[in-house]
């Protein structure tokens, strides 16, 4: 695609072949659909690459220009960012070139970390913008270096494209603490361990335990089910997360308190997209809700996963309690649909 007719807030001079965006790969900014590293909420999401929060949102497109530097194009045509995306999903090639006039901005950098790269130029650089005092920062991804907001969401994310990996991880262990505690004489615990070595997973209703980011190339189905990588957070290669119980009261009242807290919502309604809602079969929805310091993954006909700020790479299963179902199907009513 080119971008020869710059938007307001392009930084770019027009003309020349370094205009030609190298398209790499292709992101939805909307109410229903953004990545989670940008927040935990349309708004924050969009206020990360200051733009005001229409309700329509944006399509972002990451690419190179043709010296190699790092751009993301920003544009209204939602639709047409979301038939390419589909089409690279499916394997199939698409040139997603969008109008010069829904081009909102050309921001410098990428908000995602990409570890593909054009072909034909300079490695992917920050652009050079030295020369101009009013040029905006440029846009970088989070670290993956800790654990914090966007790492923890990125995990959310994750496991939301995995579920059915992640389930039949959580169905597989408690078979295995089954068949290990009836030949020890212990409990069945939601790992695969006997009582006093793993806890149960929590539930909804707040029962006490005891114990202790899609590429231009097609590369991804993005369907609930990819390959697993032995129950870790493959987004987060630095933080493994692992697949497990509480293991303590005090993390077991913390995702008691992040279910209370989306109990609250529904009285409440929070800002656009910090619950969000796609499908899962005909009779199902998967579910994305965030909130300061956690964020849950749930189907509507299933269990849930809650990832916290405050237990670095973990994710805690939730089992279906007789307060589950109604919790899920209410934040569903108020969800932004994809």
């Amino acid at each position: 695609m080119r971008t020869d007719e710059p938007a307001a807030g392009d930084d770019r001079p027009a003309g020349g072949e370094e205009d030609a965006l190298l398209v790499l790969t292709a992101a939805l900014l909307t109410p229903a659909q953004f990545p989670g590293a940008l927040g935990d909420d349309f708004p924050e999401a969009c206020g990360r690459l200051r733009l005001p929060p229409l309700p329509h949102g944006y399509g972002l497109i990451l690419g190179q220009d043709g010296a190699g530097a790092r751009w993301t194009v920003v544009v209204d045509d939602v639709s047409l960012v979301a038939v390419a995306i589909a089409s690279w999903d499916c394997g199939m090639e698409y040139e997603l070139t969008p109008a010069p006039r829904a081009i909102v901005a050309t921001l410098p950098g990428w908000p995602l970390a990409l570890a593909v790269a054009a072909p034909g130029v300079p490695a992917p650089h920050d652009p050079d913008l030295s020369g101009d005092p009013e040029a905006p920062e440029i846009l970088r991804p989070p670290s993956v270096s800790g654990w914090g907001p966007a790492q923890r969401r990125l995990g959310a994310d994750e496991v939301s494209r995995q579920w059915n990996t992640w389930r039949a991880e959580f169905t597989e262990g408690e078979e295995s603490g089954a068949e290990e505690g009836a030949a020890e004489g212990g409990e069945r615990t939601g790992k695969g361990t006997t009582a006093g070595d793993r806890t149960e997973p929590v539930t909804e209703e707040g029962a006490r335990t005891e114990g202790g980011a899609r590429a231009a190339d097609g590369d991804g189905d993005g369907d609930g089910d990819g390959d697993g990588d032995g129950g870790r957070v493959t987004s987060i290669p630095e933080n493994t997360g692992a697949f497990v119980a509480p293991g303590s009261e005090p993390t077991a009242a913390s995702v008691r308190a992040a279910l209370a807290e989306a109990r609250a919502y529904l009285d409440a309604p929070p800002p656009p997209g910090r619950i969000r809602s796609a499908f899962a079969s005909e009779k199902a929805r998967l579910l994305r809700v965030d909130g300061p310091g956690w964020s849950l993954v749930a189907r509507t006909d299933d269990m849930a996963f809650v990832l916290l700020d405050a237990v670095p790479g973990e994710v805690i299963p939730v089992e279906r309690g007789p307060r589950l179902p109604d919790l899920l199907a209410g934040l569903d009513a108020l969800a932004a649909r994809s």
